[in-house]
């Protein structure tokens, strides 16, 4: 519209209503990412601790540890990592995720009404969605990691640290070793974690919600007899299950990811995902293997955790979202005329 400023969505109401449904899927994202990755990130970032450290040690064990030495900055080391690029990988997640399933509809593709075409278009769109954001987020996310594991980096170099780098000083250092390709070191297995994960996760969320009573159309209907849930309560529990199972399936990788990049990151010898994978279960001493179980309890060292993240984290950000999208849906009409 002619004489129509750049911002007057921040003082006309009709304006940013307007604005709010063009970008709906963008606005839900964003609102619902930042409350959910701030209440989750301490927990993330015990998750990352549990992973790396050589003894075994109890959650609460640990958590004393990190409240004692670094105090309550500690579970929130790095998170401005996330909450700065959460704008964008978030935001361009979703939209990638409703674009794609978008188009199977205009297409009329996949859309008969049943659990097997609304979980595939889930999954497809959730695997192109986490391919396409795993080459942007890779970075951020070894920064975050870094930042996470200042202290038992400097423990295997031998160093004692008075004060963490921040965060820029964490990027510079990375650079200074590695080189700018050195900002995507595992990158493999970042994209791999990244493109099944979210997939899976995707395709969950949305079978569960048709088991729950919502169409391919995404219209919420009643919720089966068998599970009588309050309807405000079924993004809380789809979110919560798609996220604890799909990140249960993929945890293993994200382990090798992690210790893959603190040894980079530490300047020690580089070892295979196999090799990695393999020392995870057995230990170090190939002529003394550490029991099997023992092993795969290993592996899935900091799973509880890490497990209570994604209910926390999913089950908030699937409940914003869709009081937010509830909030844009109700807005009355634009009054303005073409």
């Amino acid at each position: 519209m002619s004489g129509e400023r750049p911002f007057d969505y921040l003082f006309d109401p009709d304006a940013r209503n307007e604005y709010l449904r063009r970008n709906k899927a963008v606005v839900c994202a964003l609102s619902a990412s930042y409350i959910s990755t701030f209440a989750g990130y301490p927990l993330d970032s015990i998750k990352s601790r549990l992973q790396t450290t050589r003894t075994p040690i109890t959650i609460s064990k640990l958590a004393l540890l990190v409240y004692r030495e670094e105090g309550l900055i500690g579970f929130y080391r790095g998170i401005w990592i996330p909450l700065m690029t959460i704008s964008f990988v978030r935001a361009a997640s979703f939209t990638i995720y409703t674009r794609t399933k978008e188009y199977f509809r205009d297409h009329n593709m996949l859309m008969r009404n049943n659990i097997l075409h609304v979980a595939s278009t889930g999954g497809i769109s959730g695997a192109l969605s986490g391919s396409l954001i795993s080459l942007f987020s890779a970075p951020f996310e070894l920064v975050k990691v870094r930042r996470q594991l200042e202290y038992s980096i400097a423990a295997s170099k031998g160093v004692r640290i008075v004060k963490a780098p921040n965060t820029l000083n964490a990027v510079r250092d990375i650079f200074r070793t590695n080189g700018l390709l050195g900002l995507y070191t595992g990158f493999r297995l970042h994209f791999v974690r990244d493109t099944l994960g979210t997939s899976l996760y995707f395709l969950e969320y949305d079978g569960l919600r048709y088991l729950m009573g919502r169409d391919q159309l995404g219209e919420q209907g009643a919720t089966p007899p068998w599970l009588p849930l309050p309807e405000s309560l079924i993004p809380f529990m789809c979110g919560s299950l798609a996220g604890v199972s799909s990140w249960a399936l993929i945890y293993p990788l994200d382990v090798v990811k992690t210790k893959v990049q603190q040894r980079a990151l530490a300047g020690e010898p580089k070892r295979g995902v196999l090799e990695t994978l393999r020392r995870l279960i057995r230990g170090p001493d190939p002529n003394s293997p550490r029991p099997l179980l023992k092993g795969l309890t290993r592996l899935y060292r900091g799973l509880g955790v890490s497990a209570l993240r994604s209910v926390t984290t999913h089950g908030l950000l699937w409940t914003i979202f869709d009081l937010t999208a509830g909030y844009i849906d109700q807005l009355p009409p634009s009054k303005r005329t073409s």
